[in-house]
């Protein structure tokens, strides 16, 4: 049986750096996970798969938003106020995922921040960013 699946081998971010997110996609599925109150009733592999996600997204926003920054002078306020919001989004990455909904939640604001870092980038240096 042969397997379909293709596995890539990108230490540098190249492919990461050229591939936009579908940002629409992530927004709803932010907006969902934020909105939900208590538990909600998802199996635990689910909650799994949703938390997995959201950490990729979280990891390659955060790539956009270092890429984006690096373009700035190093003493430019919007390059010091993404350091902090990216230092703060390593260590958050850095915790254990959990297959539960305030893990995915934790994620979902995560994701919110880091998009909001990126388009006040876009605002200062418009050409640095590449997540649409």
């Amino acid at each position: 049986m042969s397997s379909t699946h293709l596995v890539l081998h990108d230490p540098e971010g190249r492919l990461e750096a050229e591939l936009p997110l579908d940002r629409e996609l992530h927004k709803c599925l932010v907006k969902a996970v934020l909105g939900w109150t208590g538990n909600p009733g998802l199996p635990p592999a689910d909650l799994q798969q949703i938390v997995l996600l959201l950490t990729g997204t979280a990891r390659a926003v955060a790539a956009d938003v270092r890429r984006a920054a690096d373009l700035l002078p190093e003493d430019h306020a919007a390059r010091a106020l993404a350091d902090v919001v990216l230092e703060e989004a390593d260590q958050r990455l850095s915790v254990p995922l959990e297959g539960t909904a305030r893990c995915a939640q934790g994620r979902a604001r995560l994701v919110r921040a880091l998009y909001e870092r990126l388009d006040r980038l876009a605002g200062v240096a418009p050409q640095a960013v590449t997540a649409p």
